[in-house]
């Protein structure tokens, strides 16, 4: 859907290949974290990741983890031989915010016409709310492994089958594109919330709300508020809230 994950599109916008997803570098960054903390991360960890600088595709590269304790550590992302690019903190909330509410809202179908991303359609969607999406957690879905060999992944992964972080990420940003046409965006800061590991068969609801628009460099971003919730009990599993860059300079 985002075709900035591609070496033309990407050299287009001067960039030297394709970007690797913000999602997937966010698995990356918490992987460590799952590794450590195992359920204890995904009931109710805490990340805020920022994504400063691209990685590209096929680039070999290494996560970094300072000042890790019981429940807290800092990861950062290394190309091999450069400095980092992206960065993660990461930690074990004993008494998270209270979790979202699920609101209701209306399901919107990822197939149908979308009006593409401009400052006004993003200050509608703002007044007017955001459509719902539903997905499914399964291991056939593309989302489904975050490194090239799936056993590698965390034990809570590989092993007993619960959502990565690229998932829960992944989902997040399809609601967004799924609620209007981006065609390239960029994922530049993810912070999550998570409330309750997420099986594997389970039906999840996201719901969105747009926070706040604003032009930085001549790149037009947007925050976002992403909630996803069990779809038969109505519990929420993760809060996120996004900041992606929606129209690239030059769009």
């Amino acid at each position: 859907m985002n075709e900035i994950h591609g070496d033309k599109m990407a050299k287009q916008y001067g960039f030297k290949g394709g970007l690797v997803p913000g999602a997937t570098v966010c698995a990356y960054l918490t992987h460590p974290a799952v590794e450590s903390y195992g359920l204890d991360y995904l009931n109710k960890g805490h990340s805020q990741v920022s994504l400063r600088s691209p990685l590209y595709d096929g680039s070999p590269f290494e996560v970094r983890v300072q000042d890790h304790t019981s429940s807290v550590y800092a990861s950062f992302l290394h190309p091999v031989g450069e400095e980092s690019v992206a960065e993660a903190e990461i930690k074990i909330s004993e008494t998270p915010e209270r979790a979202p509410v699920y609101s209701g809202d209306e399901l919107g179908n990822a197939k149908a016409t979308q009006l593409v991303a401009s400052w006004e359609n993003m200050e509608q969607l703002q007044q007017d709310g955001c459509k719902a999406f539903v997905d499914h957690w399964t291991l056939d879905h593309q989302m489904a492994s975050y490194l090239r060999d799936s056993s590698s992944m965390a034990k809570a992964f590989a092993v007993d089958g619960y959502a990565n972080p690229g998932f829960i990420v992944g989902m997040t940003n399809w609601i967004m594109a799924s609620n209007l046409y981006m065609n390239p965006w960029i994922l530049v800061e993810a912070c999550c919330q998570n409330y309750a590991a997420i099986p594997l068969g389970t039906k999840i609801i996201g719901e969105m709300r747009v926070v706040e628009l604003f032009e930085r460099k001549g790149h037009e971003f947007v925050d976002a508020d992403i909630n996803l919730f069990d779809a038969d009990d109505h519990r929420c599993l993760s809060a996120l809230r996004l900041r992606a860059i929606y129209r690239v300079r030059g769009a």
